[in-house]
């Protein structure tokens, strides 16, 4: 296929006197002669350029395939744990002696710790290399994933799944690095990234319907094995199909690189504030009186703390020409900024929808396990063949269009399950909110990574894939903590004396669903306004 020229927006920077990025939109019918990729703008000293790595090899077609196989497979059965824990959730309720007011922790606690690691894991793959630090990942998130079956108390497994977003924080932005380093511009990485995309809700697909079975029949313990087995594998093709990791040209040790080229202060306060906001927020789906207790005014008193101590922080490593996590002029973009606030609220809306939809059909309609997850498996299927038909298509279609009728068409998905009656036909509403409910989030995956990734220099590819999926995983989180808090004060609130009978659930439920909406009505206002002048992305450039 002929080389393509890129016939619209392209993602620039300009250096100001500090030397850091600031992204910049320019239209042209042709690419620009002096266009660049900001390389070494994030970290501004002359023997940091020097210890550059050589750029990386492309891998051969065959070669691609597997290695796109084996790192969509470990995302795979990451989403395939997360599937089995929405499907048999009441299960493990009952199995584990779990409380009601910790029924949303072993899935945000597994976003919770995801989030917060993803900056640093991003770093650390920057400077170890991705091959290292991915196969790292793997072998802790087969050990895991063993260790949820294994659980015998609501505690373990809150824990055990607190892990493995460690390990799939771990796992994804080495691969995000591998994809855009190792794939050739164009259809080809598109294709990655959508694949990385779509990767997830299959395996979320498929954890739901396994686990279903599982839990109805054999319980739910032996689908936590099936995702161990299987990534136990996986690590194993990683160790030969990963490209290996290059040397600097200098002869610094790792640690030394370590302690040079990551802003390690500046990891710390960003995962910090992240991790306390989402422990109390997740302490208040509990119970919303814990807003009382002084560990909550503590812990929201050091996460108000850390935001204006990370910007000071990050003005100071910039002002000195040293290494800045995220340098404060990239918020000055209204481009990055829109897409990272857009990615936040589209994956909370996507998993609360998944976790209260099914949340619905089981403990407000009745239906078993197995029942509940085939009428979500519109959603996953809806969302894979968007994401397969994003990496064909995205370097054909304008962004703003392309994301603002996906975020239309999603922003319905909600408002018809709040809508929705307790006994109503699951073909009159609820199958077309479960068609709908993925399209935003799964062509703004792909979309997202690709103008993230213009962002920062080849080789911090690594990090923009952590800033990209700590804004996602901080929104699965913050949503499903949100999200709880207002169903159980509405619950607790209403004028049912049996507050677990199906019809109080549902008035609890239904204010979740219109708190999406509201949510979703956002992302289409960040949209017209953020991505106005962004033209066409991921074409191959001469």
């Amino acid at each position: 296929m002929a080389t393509q020229t890129a016939t619209a927006t392209e993602l620039q920077t300009f250096e100001p006197a500090s030397s850091t990025p600031v992204l910049l939109l320019r239209k042209s019918h042709d690419a620009p002669s002096n266009f660049q990729q900001p390389s070494g703008r994030l970290t501004t000293t002359d023997s940091e350029e020097e210890a550059a790595i050589t750029a990386p090899v492309q891998l051969s077609k065959t070669r691609a395939g597997i290695v796109i196989a084996q790192v969509c497979g470990q995302l795979f059965f990451s989403s395939f744990c997360n599937g089995i824990i929405v499907v048999a959730l009441p299960a493990m309720q009952h199995n584990l002696n779990l409380d009601e007011g910790l029924l949303v922790w072993p899935s945000s606690s597994y976003f919770l710790t995801a989030g917060s690691c993803l900056l640093l894991a991003g770093s650390v793959a920057d400077v170890v290399g991705n091959k290292r630090v991915n196969l790292t990942g793997s072998f802790f998130s087969a050990i895991f994933a063993m260790a949820c079956g294994l659980a015998q108390t609501g505690g373990q497994m809150i824990a055990f799944r607190a892990l493995q977003g460690v390990a799939y924080a771990v796992i994804t932005p080495s691969s995000i690095s591998i994809i855009s380093n190792n794939m050739e511009e164009g259809r080809p990485r598109n294709m990655g990234f959508a694949c990385m995309g779509f990767s997830q809700p299959l395996g979320f697909l498929f954890g739901l319907v396994l686990g279903g079975v599982f839990t109805d029949n054999v319980g739910w313990r032996p689908a936590f094995y099936l995702a161990a087995a299987a990534s136990a594998a996986l690590f194993l093709v990683a160790i030969w199909a990963l490209p290996r990791d290059l040397q600097p040209r200098n002869e610094q040790s790792i640690w030394k690189r370590l302690a040079k080229d990551i802003d390690t202060v500046g990891v710390f306060l960003v995962s910090t504030g992240l991790a306390t906001l989402s422990y109390v927020l997740a302490s208040l789906s509990a119970d919303i009186n814990n807003i009382h207790k002084p560990s909550s005014i503590a812990l929201l008193a050091i996460a108000g703390c850390s935001i204006p101590s990370f910007i000071g922080w990050m003005h100071h490593r910039v002002k000195n020409n040293q290494t800045a996590l995220i340098p404060n002029s990239l918020w000055g973009s209204y481009v990055f900024t829109s897409c990272c606030v857009m990615v936040l609220l589209t994956n909370a809306l996507t998993n609360c929808m998944e976790l209260y939809s099914s949340l619905f059909f089981q403990q407000v309609q009745g239906l078993s396990a197995t029942v509940a997850s085939v009428q979500v498996v519109p959603s996953l299927a809806a969302g894979a063949l968007t994401s397969i038909a994003t990496g064909i298509f995205v370097h054909r279609m304008p962004v703003l269009w392309m994301l603002l009728i996906s975020s239309a068409m999603s922003t319905v998905a909600p408002l018809l399950m709040a809508l929705i009656r307790t006994n109503q036909v699951y073909w009159e509403n609820a199958f077309f909110a479960q068609i709908l409910t993925p399209i935003s989030c799964d062509i703004l995956f792909t979309v997202g990574l690709l103008i993230v990734s213009d962002v920062f220099p080849k080789r911090m590819q690594a990090l923009s894939g952590a800033v990209f999926n700590t804004c996602a995983q901080l929104g699965t989180a913050l949503g499903l903590s949100v999200a709880q808090v207002i169903a159980s004060s509405v619950n607790n609130a209403s004028s049912y004396a049996d507050k677990s009978s199906p019809d109080a659930l549902m008035v609890g439920y239904r204010v979740a669903f219109w708190a999406m909406f509201g949510w979703m009505m956002f992302v289409c206002l960040v949209c017209v306004f953020g991505m106005r002048r962004v033209g066409v992305i991921g074409v191959k450039r001469d």
